[in-house]
């Protein structure tokens, strides 16, 4: 996930003797760091928002680096993406109409088109080079936008959502970190905007760090959720290549609930998969006591039946 700093370059490449590697900082304090190595760089620009750059890894395949912080390796990356989307749109009932607020490699998009009754699906996207430079380097992340039932629109997905004039069974925001241009997507009044754009049974998911490095995120991330929504819950997945190895998700409900509600008919039918099963996804809303603890009292008291 990003975390957006001043105008400049941002990408770390060191050399250690004849090999070449990329740093990425942790970023929360913690003197930790998580080292790649690199065999070429495939590109490396300034868009209008961001430093964006492709590299290709030793172990990892290409990687997409923006602002300095990981956003996807092909060798992790089905973990992040499967799991934002086929748990929100297992759940629900009937999810023919969906919104990707973010996510302009396709990911979230791909992974929303294995489901067959999916109508329709708009990628609302703010840098639309971070979507041309996966269209060319990551074919396979990007292959569903040129799909007829997907429509891309490069707007802020704060102020699209607020102006949304469709219902969308569930709206998938696949953000960068609270930092920058993607402070908004945390705030109660975009949750409020996603309530409103959401049919009567809406789901909501959305990206929402991890509880070992950003519990000062979690925490007031879902009390706003909890006022707004009448059913909130944290799940995860692992991914090895982010900070701390694993991601979160703030589950947001106005009605179907995360594990009653999975329909396994339905994801026995899902092909293509490398992550998701649904023994997974009632595995992933399982808290340790520390993640527990970063809740506020309404979600943690759900989250406990869960756990239960």
């Amino acid at each position: 996930m990003p975390n957006p700093g001043p105008p400049g370059p941002r990408l770390s490449l060191e050399e250690t003797g004849l090999q070449l590697w990329f740093r990425e900082k942790a970023g929360v304090g913690l003197a930790s760091a998580l080292s790649v190595q690199i065999e070429t760089v495939f590109t490396r620009f300034r868009s209008q928002f961001q430093e964006i750059a492709v590299l290709q890894t030793r172990g990892f395949g290409k990687m997409l680096v923006l602002d300095g912080v990981i956003m996807l390796t092909e060798f992790d990356e089905s973990s992040y993406h499967e799991m934002i989307a086929h748990v929100p749109l297992l759940c629900h009932p009937d999810p023919r109409r969906i919104l990707v607020v973010g996510g302009g490699d396709g990911g979230a998009v791909r992974e929303s088109l294995r489901h067959p009754g999916v109508e329709r699906v708009v990628l609302c996207e703010l840098d639309r080079a971070v979507v041309e430079t996966c269209r060319e380097h990551f074919p396979g992340l990007a292959a569903g936008l040129d799909d007829p039932r997907v429509e891309v629109v490069y707007e802020d997905g704060a102020k699209y959502a607020a102006a949304a004039r469709e219902a969308f069974e569930v709206i998938i925001t696949d953000s960068t970190d609270p930092v920058g241009p993607a402070e908004v997507l945390f705030r109660a009044s975009y949750y409020q905007a996603l309530f409103k754009a959401l049919s009567p049974q809406g789901i909501a998911v959305s990206q929402a760090e991890s509880f070992f490095y950003h519990p000062q995120v979690i925490g007031p991330l879902f009390e706003s959720i909890g006022r707004i929504f009448p059913l909130s819950a944290y799940y995860h997945t692992a991914v090895p290549t982010y900070p701390s190895g694993l991601i979160g998700f703030a589950y947001a409900s106005k009605g179907p609930h995360p594990l009653a509600d999975l329909d396994l008919g339905r994801a026995e039918l899902l092909e293509g998969l490398s992550y998701y099963t649904p023994a997974v996804h009632r595995a992933a809303f399982v808290l340790p006591r520390r993640g527990l603890a970063v809740l506020p009292e309404k979600t943690r008291q759900f989250q406990e039946s869960l756990n239960a």
